[in-house]
């Protein structure tokens, strides 16, 4: 197994006419209603059906007994199989959002929830090299069936950001299940315990950042995380625990660096981050509508906005196509975190690689921004899909042209698949994953949970704002944004008052 791995029809032209709506709005603290409502029929049920099928994806692929949701699905071309403890909050997400849904019972839901939420509670912590998690903390791979760090590999470490992912949804978990139920009360008070339980100091190791992995074989990492990336979620959670919280100074630490991302890109001024996946993950479970702090009181918008101006840089560097990937344009677009079609190769194979004259990849971060730029030609559906409410002028039309034009090569049982890449048509070099389609180019086989899970809280964020309002509640989630100094907006209103 190569742990680098682990690492990790409707018509269009009804949708161009929206690109025009709202697309010069620059108003960074305006909180607007969702426009589900005001989408005609057909755009509702297609981004009804996308969410459902996502949705599906957790259902389905985790095991109820521990809650443990597969990081890729299905199993890989080494018949490996395990689960991502992102995946795992994201799942725990999922669930509420199929309540509300319709699509699961909620005695389903909190039936997985608490099984997932027990499992955690008593797993064991510990230096033992197969223990699930250490001081808090989880391995960022498990065991699906065990829940042990996978395979005890010293290749599997402790993750910090990880760990915060499972904690979006933990916390998720304690807000939306509110009722005066015994499996309901059970659920906010594990989801309580396993908060505490986080000793996120102990990952600074005395400095005022925080570390991404350690691993009882080799220690930390040394990977101290700052600047404007995925890891912004990580520190607000570890400011707001009531029992193991870093400094505030550490938010001033952790911004220190914007300015060397802040600029022009494409068209939009915006702090910048080349794959989409880092505007989006805090996005899922934080509200940043109308909040701000100290960076952006001084540069005048807030996060969201901040985002959308993201992703409108993005769908315009697909139209410049500096690269000239095939089918890139204003509705095929969308660089993250992905799958790509490049298995590394054999070293009888390095000569015929390093002669490419585009390189292409496995999976790999893929990006553009104003400091940052990894393009293979490979899109992955989740960039543009789980930005739906930045920007959903355009990401609606991109939903609809990649249904529209791939079809079941790319929308599948489960919505989309994790990637393809259009540019990618060799048939005599191995595949990461996937296969080649004629007419289309390489299409992943797999669907990544990390990737199936923004999509879906994001759609039902636009839709509904459930996500949000259910976090909004939570009062972990107000202290870490109080003590990051955010201020306005809903922030400021007092607990248990109107959110909507």
């Amino acid at each position: 197994m190569s742990f680098k791995k682990l690492i990790r029809f409707i018509n269009v032209n009804v949708f161009i006419a929206l690109l025009v709506v709202a697309s010069g709005s620059q108003n960074a603290l305006a909180n607007p209603p969702s426009g589900f409502a005001a989408l005609p029929k057909a755009q509702q049920a297609m981004l009804d059906q996308l969410e459902k099928r996502t949705f599906e994806y957790f259902r389905d692929s985790a095991n109820v007994a521990n809650g443990q949701a597969p990081d890729h699905w299905p199993e890989d071309s080494n018949g490996d199989y395990f689960s991502s403890i992102a995946s795992v909050g994201f799942g725990l997400t999922a669930y509420g959002i199929g309540v509300e849904r319709g699509w699961m019972k909620r005695e389903e839901a909190v039936r997985r929830t608490l099984a997932t939420l027990k499992f955690f509670d008593e797993a064991e912590q510990s230096d033992a090299r197969d223990a699930t998690g250490n001081h808090g903390f989880f391995y960022h791979f498990l065991d699906m069936q065990t829940g042990k760090r996978f395979k005890g590999s010293p290749n599997v470490e402790l993750s910090s950001q990880d760990t915060a992912l499972l904690i979006g949804g933990v916390l998720f978990a304690q807000s939306y299940y509110d009722r005066n139920t015994k499996d309901e009360k059970e659920i906010r008070r594990l989801a309580d315990t396993i908060y505490r339980r986080v000793d996120w100091p102990w990952f600074a190791d005395g400095n005022p950042l925080i570390q991404g992995g350690w691993t009882p074989e080799h220690g930390f990492d040394h990977n101290f995380y700052h600047g404007y990336i995925e890891t912004t979620l990580l520190y607000l959670f570890a400011l707001g625990s009531p029992t193991h919280a870093i400094d505030p100074a550490s938010w001033k630490r952790y911004c220190e660096t914007y300015d060397k991302t802040w600029g022009s890109f494409q068209g939009q001024e915006h702090l910048g981050a080349g794959p989409l996946f880092w505007h989006q993950y805090t996005h899922v479970w934080f509200d940043f509508r109308g909040i701000q702090d100290d960076y952006m009181r001084r540069r005048g918008i807030d996060y969201f906005e901040n985002s959308r101006r993201a992703t409108l840089s993005q769908r315009e560097y697909a139209i410049h196509n500096p690269m000239g990937w095939k089918d890139y344009s204003a509705n095929i677009w969308g660089l993250t975190a992905s799958n790509g079609p490049r298995k590394d190769p054999e070293p009888g194979e390095i000569n015929r690689y390093l002669k490419d004259p585009k390189p292409f990849y496995g999976y790999i971060a893929r990006g553009a921004a104003i400091d940052y730029q990894i393009d293979d030609g490979t899109i992955a559906p989740t960039a543009a899909t789980a930005s739906i409410p930045f920007a959903p002028e355009i990401v609606i039309p991109a939903i609809a042209e990649m249904i529209h034009r791939y079809g079941d090569s790319v929308y599948t049982r489960y919505g989309f698949v994790d990637a393809f890449n259009p540019s990618f048509t060799f048939t005599d070099r191995p595949l990461h994953s996937g296969r080649i389609v004629p007419n289309i180019g390489w299409v992943d086989s797999e669907y990544i949970g990390i990737d199936q899970g923004p999509i879906v809280a994001m759609i039902e964020n636009y839709r509904s704002g459930l996500v949000w309002r259910t976090m909004r509640k939570n009062p972990y989630v107000r202290e870490g944004l109080r003590r990051a100094a955010f201020t306005g907006g809903w922030l400021d209103k007092r607990l248990g008052a109107d959110f909507h």
